[in-house]
């Protein structure tokens, strides 16, 4: 996935509200507000002095010009836009880097589904049924190399796991998929010690037989790109 315009340079001062931070872009310093596209915690990476990179709308009906995509954290550049994984998910399933999805016929997006939810990506296949697959967002790293979910509480997020479930229990293939916005991370870890909820829910889940990918990817201030799966680890 490539960055439909340039992204802009500069320095975060803080976020706040969750949804804002306000940055002093490169070079002269100028401090503006831009929006925040993220719900988590953003853990590690909203530390003021760090490297950001935004991206630029002109579209008058917005109140924030700039959003934040990505943040310089040590040498790895880490996508923060929860946005994009959908797409980014996407692209990894027509490249076969999620087990057999990319031999299915059709790929339809945000299908209404389950308990009054839409799936992120449904796929059909005269001969394969259909698998539902769901997307998430992971950008946290605590420990060198391995990357975490979820780094906050996520009630919506186990809701998914059981919706997914239910789609199992009547035959039909389930897929959770991890999306890992940032190239330093080589496995993926269920974070039980921030949601204990979630991780028992993931637990059940894949007991059940939804299945579970996680997926690394390589980010650059011009693309952010799939590029391997990567374990899911206890």
């Amino acid at each position: 996935m490539k960055f439909a315009t340039p992204l802009v340079r500069g320095t975060l001062i803080r976020r706040y509200k969750r949804f804002l931070a306000d940055v002093a872009l490169d070079p002269d310093g100028e401090q503006i507000t831009c929006a925040v596209p993220n719900t988590g915690s953003m853990m590690g990476l909203h530390t003021p002095g760090f490297p950001v990179w935004l991206s630029t709308s002109d579209n008058p009906k917005r109140k924030y010009r700039h959003t934040l995509e990505i943040v310089g954290a040590g040498n790895t550049m880490v996508g923060v836009n929860t946005n994009l994984p959908n797409r980014l998910a996407e692209e990894a399933i027509g490249a076969g880097l999620v087990s057999d999805l990319a031999q299915y016929a059709t790929l339809r997006r945000e299908q209404k589904y389950g308990r009054n939810s839409r799936i992120d990506i449904l796929l059909e296949d005269p001969a394969l049924g259909s698998a539902y697959v769901e997307v998430k967002n992971v950008h946290m790293m605590r420990e060198t190399g391995l990357a975490e979910f979820p780094d906050t509480a996520t009630a919506r997020g186990v809701k998914h796991l059981e919706e997914l479930t239910d789609m199992v229990s009547q035959a039909h293939r389930a897929v959770m998929l991890y999306i890992v916005q940032r190239g330093d991370c080589f496995r993926l870890r269920i974070c039980e010690d921030l949601d204990p909820a979630y991780g028992q829910a993931f637990a059940r889940a894949t007991a059940a037989g939804v299945e579970a990918f996680a997926i690394r990817c390589q980010i650059s201030d011009t693309e952010i790109v799939p590029v391997s799966q990567i374990p899911i680890v206890a």
